[in-house]
Order: structure tokens, then C-alpha cells, then sequence
């Protein structure tokens, strides 16, 4: 090691870097189940989110947030990816970067720094990934069961929470309700998938206000068959209601329009 590398290797070892540097991630998911009536109805939908019960110490027995920790040679977003799709077996689910959580003490084997993210996955990818393993390793449960009932690992009852005020959020002020959509849909499933994901939301002139407000525009579009035709479904309904589809349009909105 000559004069220069040995001047290098002095001045890294000035800097301690954390003992490691996991992305951990909510997978979240909306389960459907068909209502018993006489009459059609839409099914009824919860939201949920995927938990792994540990194996070992720390925090052995507990559910956690699946995850995994960065490898040198990529970044977070990189990690978060990689683990999704070992987790779910898919790649290209909706993934989105949550915050970093540092609080000293946050995980008793040492200085490790969490980046977390979310993730929106299809129900029949997270019910397959469950089914694929012990019951007692891999669980889907409601949002409210795992603030509520559970005891989860490190500071992921934090996080779940923090993933669940910002997909709320965005449910309220993107079109992220896509996610969780059909191609085609009708405009009562669109409410009814808004109002899983945020309970309060209640907007009488829903139908209106979507198809008629000038800041809305564009957003949605009628679906019409190749002669045009507007395409109806009465699979929830005893009368044939239109389909629609999101556009790729994003409305510029402002808290002060």
C-alpha cells in the first residue's frame, strides 16, 4: 500500500457507517368478498397488508413488514424492488418510497437506518404468496387488525401507519385508485374502492362532480365497443351502468382553486 491509499483508508475510517441499511415495505392489497343478497350488489372490499411472522432474534415470533437489507452494489429503490418481487413473485406493481426511519434504538442489533416504501399488489398475488407458505409465517390481515391487534416488530407499527395516512391521502388527490381497479369500471366501483381506502369519504354528487367539474375533466373516459357504443355492465347492478377508464391525463390541482 503505497503513501496516497494508505492516506485514503485513514480517512474512511474517520466515518462509521450504519451496521446495515434495510428497505422495508407495505404491501397492500384489496380483498374482495360476494355479498349473500337477493338482489346484485357490489362485493365487499378491505384493505389489507401483508406481514411475516419472524423466525429469529429480534423480535422472534412477531409479524413484521417483509423486507430485506441493501446490498453495496444498489440503491434503495433497487432493494425495495428486488425484495417485492421475491416476496410476491411479480415485478411492476405499483411502488412508491415512504420515508427513512433512524430513531435511535429502533432495532437492537445495531445502527440500522430503515428506508421504507409501498406498495400497491394485486389480491391474487398476496393471497398465492400466502397460501404458498405455513400460515404461521405469512398472513394478510385488515389495516385496523394490524394497528389494532398485533404486536409488530422494530417500529413497523410507525411506518404501517405513516403508509396507510399517504395512501389515504393520495386515494383523496391522484388517481391512484387505478391500482385497485379493472381496466373498465363503473363509477360505483370507483366510489366504493375510495371509500374502502378512506372510511369518512362521503361525496353525495360523487357521479357529478367526476364527470362535470372543469378541474376534473379528462381524468376519466366513457368506454365504447369498436362500433361506439358506449359499453354498459349490470354485473352489480339491475341497471346496465356505463364503464369507464382512466386516462394518463393529471390534473394540476391547488388548495387555492
Amino acid at each position: 500500500m503505497n503513501e496516497e491509499q494508505e492516506q485514503v483508508v485513514n480517512e474512511v475510517k474517520k466515518y462509521r457507517t450504519p451496521d446495515g441499511i434495510p428497505a422495508d415495505i407495505v404491501m397492500f392489497t384489496l380483498t374482495r368478498q360476494e355479498r349473500k343478497a337477493s338482489t346484485k350488489s357490489l362485493p365487499h372490499f378491505d384493505l389489507k397488508v401483508m406481514l411475516i411472522r419472524r423466525r429469529s432474534w429480534p423480535f422472534a415470533g412477531a409479524w413484521a413488514l417483509p423486507g430485506g437489507f441493501s446490498q453495496e452494489d444498489e440503491s434503495l429503490y433497487e432493494t425495495a424492488r428486488r425484495e417485492l418481487k421475491e416476496e410476491t413473485g411479480v415485478d411492476g406493481s405499483h411502488l412508491e418510497y415512504l420515508g427513512v426511519y433512524s430513531k435511535p434504538g429502533r432495532d437492537p442489533r445495531g445502527w440500522i437506518i430503515s428506508h421504507a416504501f409501498f406498495a400497491l399488489v394485486e389480491e391474487w398475488v398476496l393471497e398465492k404468496r400466502q397460501s404458498a407458505d405455513d400460515a404461521q409465517e405469512v398472513g394478510l390481515f385488515t389495516v385496523h387488525e394490524a394497528l389494532e391487534d398485533l404486536q409488530l416488530a422494530f417500529d413497523h407499527r410507525e411506518i404501517l401507519q405513516d403508509a396507510y395516512k399517504r395512501i389515504q391521502q393520495q386515494m383523496l388527490h391522484t388517481t391512484i385508485a387505478k391500482q385497485f381497479l379493472p381496466p373498465h369500471f363503473t363509477l360505483g366501483e370507483l366510489y366504493q374502492v375510495i371509500q374502502t381506502v378512506v372510511p369518512d369519504f362521503a361525496e353525495l354528487n360523487f357521479i357529478r362532480k367526476i364527470t362535470s367539474t372543469r378541474s376534473r375533466q379528462g381524468i376519466l373516459e366513457e368506454v365504447h365497443d369498436e362500433h361506439g357504443k358506449p359499453m354498459l355492465s349490470n354485473q352489480y347492478s339491475q341497471r346496465p351502468a356505463q364503464l369507464y377508464r382512466f386516462t394518463d391525463f393529471t390534473p394540476q390541482l391547488s388548495i387555492y382553486t
